[in-house]
């Protein structure tokens, strides 16, 4: 996406108003982080769903660098479901608060970051495919597509 005026047919426009430039790129790069941010906690989100079995939890963590994780509550959220393995969902949202609350968030409230509802079956599609963009993040010398 570029800001219109400022390119035209392939090349740089000279005649082209630099002055917004900056404020657009800015507005663009900070649709992205928030973008970005989403992807990150619906991926969590899919991760904690009571809808996904155990095994995939384990190869999606396996998969995903948690370097991908930009926010640091929320890396750590991820490395403690990666640690915790082969549990059933239930018991991991019994764990993951007391968990996350020791690696240094004690306001920590998972059903508050779950919110504004638990995952129901329509979403996890969406979810599992916040999933997929991220491991392409995660790997982008790989060449994953996800489309």
């Amino acid at each position: 996406m570029r800001p219109e005026g400022l390119v035209s047919s392939g090349s740089l426009d000279p005649g082209a108003d630099w002055s917004n430039c900056a404020v657009k790129c800015g507005r663009m790069r900070m649709q992205d982080s928030n973008a970005r941010f989403q992807l990150q906690k619906n991926t969590l989100r899919f991760l904690c769903s009571v809808l996904i079995k155990s095994g995939t939890r384990i190869e999606i963590c396996k998969l995903l660098d948690p370097s991908v994780f930009d926010d640091p509550l929320q890396r750590v959220m991820f490395e403690e479901i990666r640690e915790l393995g082969s549990i059933d969902s239930r018991r991991l949202r019994e764990l993951l608060p007391a968990r996350v609350t020791n690696r240094g968030f004690p306001d920590f409230d998972l059903n508050e970051f779950l919110a504004p509802h638990e995952v129901n079956e329509k979403e996890i599609d969406q979810l599992f495919e916040s999933a997929l963009q991220l491991l392409d993040l995660s790997h982008p010398d790989e060449g994953l597509s996800v489309e």
